[in-house]
């Protein structure tokens, strides 16, 4: 007779993944939030809505990954940070919008469960989460054999926020003569690594241990820096300012994202040289012998979020971001368009 087989045999451990699930649980209350209900393990994350301060509540949500940044997390065998990147992709594409962040979910896919990467990851979201001011509510871990090369997995985030429908940011209000404000980045954040790692590995043979003056650390470790989240900065604008755009700069660069926030009869013109372009924006595009507008519609270039305010406002968002310790600078102002003229203009 056959020897019975159990799931064990077929590469998936579900005593192993218990035991995750256990330390997932402690992780999940180091981000406690009003409204959260029960723990991780159910079925469904609970959460309560509060609604006393909002007349007609909107829930806006968003999903992303981290892209083949998880490239580099593996050479580097690092993965603290790449949950905040998780956490950051979908929480600056609500607050856009004027949505305060509520609850997170993620889901985390590897070949063999590592329970100590999954726990290096799940601190990282749970470090984003605490920075967005949103509770880590469930998620999912899935061990699948052969469906992943040995040391990689994958990684997917969820989040949902809430605004009231009088207070949705969505452009309508821009009009020429609005100020553009950029926040500034930490790095290259989560976009463009396909072509950062064809310049940087494939073309000049670095590898991430290799020393750029340039950076003052090695490549990995600057590759690796996490993607600002710009939360609570904006929110503290939307308090009391008169905040009409705002642009999370993802793939597309501020090219092809602020298009999707000013109305069709305006066109952006952003300045060359009004802000301080990172060095390792620099070095991709000497080393890849990239064209500024390739560069300009594929990374950030130093800007990872944009504000849209009348003139009047203008300073004053400046000087209330400075106070947070966010490094904001004026890129450019809103003018009219032209039948078929483009939506953004370099000058």
């Amino acid at each position: 007779m056959n020897d019975s087989l159990t799931y064990a045999d077929s590469g998936v451990d579900i005593e192993k993944a218990n035991q995750l699930v256990d330390r997932i649980k402690n992780i999940a209350k180091s981000t406690p939030r009003s409204g959260v209900m029960g723990e991780i393990g159910g079925f469904g994350g609970l959460f309560s809505l509060n609604l006393s301060n909002i007349s007609n509540p909107v829930l806006v949500s968003a999903t992303d990954g981290v892209g083949t940044k998880l490239k580099i997390a593996f050479q580097m065998d690092k993965h603290d940070t790449i949950g905040i990147d998780l956490v950051a992709m979908c929480v600056n594409d609500i607050i856009v919008q004027g949505a305060k962040p509520l609850f997170f979910l993620d889901y985390l896919a590897m070949g063999v469960l590592d329970n100590a990467v999954a726990e290096q990851i799940l601190l990282g979201i749970a470090k984003g989460c605490n920075e967005a001011g949103c509770a880590l509510i469930g998620g999912e871990t899935a061990e699948m054999p052969g469906m992943y090369h040995a040391g990689e997995y994958d990684l997917a985030g969820f989040s949902v926020g809430i605004v009231d429908n009088t207070k949705i940011i969505d452009g309508s209000y821009i009009r020429p003569g609005h100020k553009l404000i950029g926040i500034a980045a930490s790095g290259v954040h989560s976009n463009g690594f396909s072509l950062v790692r064809k310049i940087f590995f494939d073309k000049c043979k670095y590898t991430v241990n290799t020393h750029i003056p340039e950076f003052g650390t090695t490549l990995g470790e600057e590759l690796l820096k996490p993607t600002v989240i710009y939360v609570a900065g904006i929110l503290s604008l939307l308090r009391d300012l008169p905040i009409h755009g705002l642009c999370h700069i993802t793939g597309g660069g501020i090219d092809e994202n602020i298009i999707r926030v000013i109305p069709d009869s305006c066109k952006a013109l952003i300045h060359n040289g009004s802000w301080e372009i990172p060095p390792v924006f620099q070095l991709l595009q000497k080393q890849g012998n990239v064209s500024d507008n390739e560069m300009h519609r594929t990374f950030n270039n130093g800007v990872g979020m944009v504000v849209v305010v009348p003139e009047a406002s203008a300073e004053e968002v400046i000087d209330r971001l400075g106070a947070m310790e966010e490094k904001a600078f004026f890129i450019g102002e809103i003018t009219s368009r032209k039948n078929n003229e483009r939506q953004t203009q370099w000058v």
